[in-house]
């Protein structure tokens, strides 16, 4: 919920309260619609059974399923206490899968509460993904939740719940902890690999293509400059005062803003020129829809995919293993426009092209 308004994560009630007093909207209600709408071919086969209102009931409801409803809660003042609560129920009634959606923290409770007893499948709705109990997107969690519930998918691996201090988090410095693993069904192609680390191997590459992208800002031109190590080597060309995990903005290569979250971009680039510098989370493939919530459908639609600059080494792209690059905005047709082959900067005048699927 936390990702637009650029505070990065939402564990705990009070960081919450602050989310939705900056006008905050949850992504894991619609992100657990889309996912359920994949299972509606096979709505007269299964049982769903939830946890009541937004904890699911609401969701199944919308997507014309009638659930079994267990458990209670306050509604609209849910905790992690109730997600392992929730989770803890449903591995006692036997069920043969539990799908959740959230971030890191959310697998963390799940895992809490169950440990490896039943099969899972995270649905990302979530600013900092670093497991890989999650599907690529919401659409892919309900296609591999059907697909493994009509005996299609039978393997199931163990896959890392990771989870960062959030304060830290806040503060630029990411430093993500295994906590343990979850079983969940793999099918390569639907389901995300851990986040990678950076080498201290890359550090020339990074230098290089700061030094390549400081070249060519063009004048009078805003740049929207997304978090990351790579990026950061680029706004340490403009200012040494950027930020790490945020997202900042230059104009005639002067940052002119820091950390900004959804809102304060939309008023920025109105009206004006704009560009959009991203890069690749390594390990994992996306560009857009981990960690670079601020940066918003409604944000890349006005700057125009023609505007992106994607950038990442030669090494991070090497992680991959021939994967394409991943977008999961939260927003179908933005997704749909991001998709087809784009360039990636690499290096000083050097560059590859690779395709982005949504």
């Amino acid at each position: 919920m936390g990702g637009r308004v650029g505070l990065k994560g939402t564990d705990g009630h009070e960081i919450q309260v602050k989310s939705r007093a900056l006008g905050a909207v949850p992504e894991a209600p619609s992100r657990a619609i889309e996912a359920l709408k994949q299972l509606s071919s096979i709505r007269e086969q299964i049982e769903i059974i939830t946890y009541p209102f937004e904890m699911g009931e609401d969701e199944a409801r919308a997507t014309g399923f009638e659930p079994k409803v267990i458990g209670s809660i306050r509604k609209g003042e849910t905790t992690a206490a109730d997600t392992r609560a929730a989770a803890e129920q449903m591995y006692r009634l036997r069920v043969n899968l539990i799908l959740f959606a959230g971030g890191d923290g959310t697998a963390r409770d799940v895992y809490t509460g169950i440990r490896d007893r039943c099969v899972v499948l995270g649905i990302p709705a979530g600013v900092k993904i670093h497991s890989s109990v999650y599907a690529i997107n919401a659409r892919a969690a309900g296609k591999l939740a059907a697909m493994y519930l009509q005996g299609e998918v039978t393997h199931v691996r163990d896959a890392e719940v990771m989870d960062i201090d959030e304060e830290a988090f806040r503060a630029g410095r990411a430093s993500a902890q295994l906590y343990g693993y979850l079983r969940v069904p793999f099918e390569e192609t639907f389901v995300q690999n851990p986040k990678a680390g950076t080498r201290e191997s890359e550090e020339s590459a990074v230098e290089n293509i700061a030094y390549t992208i400081a070249e060519e800002m063009e004048p009078d031109c805003l740049y929207i400059l997304g978090p990351g190590t790579t990026m950061r080597a680029i706004k340490a060309k403009i200012s040494p005062d950027n930020t790490l995990l945020g997202v900042d903005v230059a104009l005639n290569k002067q940052l002119i803003a820091r950390d900004v979250n959804e809102q304060g971009l939309l008023s920025l680039i109105k009206g004006k020129k704009a560009k959009i510098i991203v890069t690749i989370i390594g390990g994992q493939g996306y560009i857009f829809g981990r960690g670079n919530q601020q940066i918003s459908p409604q944000i890349i639609r006005e700057v125009g995919r023609e505007n992106i600059i994607v950038v990442a080494t030669t090494d991070k792209i090497t992680s991959l293993r021939g994967k394409p690059l991943l977008v999961d905005t939260g927003d179908i047709t933005t997704d749909n426009m991001l998709a087809g082959y784009i360039r990636i900067v690499t290096g000083y005048g050097e560059q590859a092209v690779l395709k982005v699927t949504a």
